[in-house]
């Protein structure tokens, strides 16, 4: 079993997402041992890119912020292979394609894998363009994500027949950010996703408050928290790490709960 599989294995996973880098790497390394200690079961690092097109302010704010403080890829490579002795769940890249293909597909993959990632999302590699990573990701032991889509509609089954690790289930259309409903469709995606393959499903995007934790946990598999993290990171700078362990906490008592 792989260990992105395993985090599964003994009930709901907290998937917190940060920026790497936001307000400074320094930073990002005391929030990833907070959110690890409150009980992270994933924990997901969002490389800073210029253009991220399916963020909404608040992450693209982050990013913008992250890039002005200096953060580059190989300084988050650093971090991962610092930390990776102490932090034994999966940490899992998310990136856009564009910095993965100007750093170099291979160099980049060989980096994943020597730092001790386990695995990527990219939010905006088509499936049916994603053999430019698969093979080489998983000959390296590294997972790539599959994301579903309230229009995924029909390309949920095949999507779901070859993902690796778990389904990141978008949980409605538009781009990251707070939201005070979240629908119906992700309950409905995985279902429909279940009846194909024994895969954990994990709802992201929009998923801000403990309520909404809760709600979403009574039928996901994972429950991931970017924006409502990133936006308290964007609040209090430097001294963001105990308001963030805080808010981790409320969710993860939320979720088990």
């Amino acid at each position: 079993m792989s260990k992105i599989r395993e985090a599964f294995s003994s009930g709901k996973v907290f998937m917190p997402f940060i920026t790497g880098g936001d307000p400074n790497i320094a930073t990002t390394e005391k929030l990833l041992y907070a959110l690890y200690e409150e009980g992270a079961g994933i924990i997901e690092i969002g490389i800073p890119f210029s253009d991220p097109v399916a963020e909404g302010p608040v992450i693209e704010a982050a990013d913008e912020r992250a890039l002005k403080a200096g953060c580059t890829v190989d300084k988050l490579f650093d971090l991962v292979r610092h930390v990776r002795a102490d932090i034994k769940i999966p940490i899992l890249f998310m990136s856009y394609y564009n910095p993965i293909f100007a750093y170099g597909n291979s160099r980049f993959l060989d980096n994943c894998a020597l730092c001790g990632l386990d695995g990527l999302i990219v939010p905006d590699l088509p499936f049916e363009e994603r053999g430019e990573l698969l093979d080489p990701c998983r000959s390296r032991g590294l997972e790539l994500i599959s994301l579903i889509a309230p229009n995924s509609e029909d390309r949920i089954k095949f999507i779901t027949e070859d993902a690796d690790g778990f389904l990141y289930c978008v949980s409605s259309l538009g781009v990251t950010g707070v939201r005070s409903e979240l629908g119906s469709a992700a309950q409905e995606m995985i279902k429909l996703a279940k009846q194909v393959k024994d895969i954990p499903c994990a709802v992201g995007f929009g998923v801000s408050t403990p309520e909404q934790a809760h709600e979403i946990s009574l039928f996901a598999d994972g429950i991931i928290v970017g924006s409502a993290i990133v936006r308290i990171i964007a609040e209090h700078g430097p001294n963001c790490v105990e308001p963030v362990r805080k808010f981790a906490r409320e969710i993860k008592n939320a979720i088990l709960n």
